[in-house]
């Protein structure tokens, strides 16, 4: 709803800056009065607006707990596991890493790279932050997930862009959020318990659908070349460590590769 009133307002030939400004700012304002503004309203608008991604977080969920339970997981273990520590790409990570014993500490290391980029997401949505106590910081910063976030900042910016304040809206974020954990924890636990009809996932093409949502997000938070260049650092390197290094070392070396050009680079973008 926001981005096409945004797109109205900007396409009205003749507007002057002034003019284009507060005609977007009354437009986003009256989206948000026309959804009712109300604590529910504002809840189920990020429900909404996570539903297309959300979908699209099925087939993979499917896919992970059918691999999890593949490598002896029960499904108690698996919902813990997607439960308590809720981020996608290292619990896919550990799972390719799980031989029996589990190797710990190479699981909890390369855990904590892939999910290292968590730190660099709730940097970004610190600033949108600063005016909610902590009791409701913590919850939220618990429940953000790449799909979350991604929403999150964006409906932060254009409702900071439109003059609304305060710019982030909790219950907004909380219903993308809690959309996305439930749908998660949900769909992987269908997937364990539904592993041995399923077979062998990767016959379904199920496992694109993991890329596939992410080149959705990047595609939402393109703002040039020169900010996707860590991106490209990340993805060569991985790569080339993937074909010359056996074992799972491509993980960490994308992780790790990505955040030292995302921090060399952070000056130029």
């Amino acid at each position: 709803m926001f981005a096409a009133d945004i797109t109205r307002v900007q396409k009205q030939p003749g507007s002057g800056g002034r003019e284009a400004r507060q005609g977007r700012r009354m437009s986003i304002s009256q989206a948000v009065e026309a959804a009712g503004n109300g604590s529910g309203s504002e809840f189920r608008r990020g429900v909404a607006s996570c539903a297309p991604v959300l979908f699209g977080t099925i087939p993979y969920a499917l896919v992970l707990g059918a691999q999890a339970t593949q490598k002896g997981l029960s499904t108690v273990e698996l919902s813990a596991m997607t439960g308590l520590n809720f981020a996608g790409g290292s619990e896919f990570a550990a799972i390719q890493l799980w031989t029996s014993p589990p190797h710990v500490v190479l699981i909890v290391a390369i855990t904590f790279l892939v999910n290292s980029r968590h730190l660099l997401m709730g940097a970004a949505l610190a600033p949108f932050l600063r005016h909610l106590p902590r009791r409701k910081v913590f919850p939220a910063l618990f429940f953000m997930c790449d799909e979350s976030w991604a929403l999150g900042l964006a409906d932060a910016k254009q409702r900071a862009a439109a003059g609304i304040t305060p710019a982030f809206s909790p219950r907004y974020y909380m219903g993308a959020a809690l959309a996305m954990y439930l749908a998660w924890v949900s769909f992987t636990t269908l997937g364990a318990l539904l592993s041995p009809m399923l077979g062998d996932v990767g016959t379904y093409g199920f496992d694109m659908a993991f890329p596939a949502v992410f080149l959705v997000l990047m595609r939402g938070m393109w703002t040039g070349m020169a900010a996707a260049r860590p991106w490209l650092v990340s993805l060569i390197v991985a790569a080339l460590v993937y074909l010359f290094v056996p074992g799972a070392w491509y993980v960490a070396a994308g992780a790790v590769s990505g955040l030292v050009a995302a921090w060399l680079m952070a000056g130029d973008a």
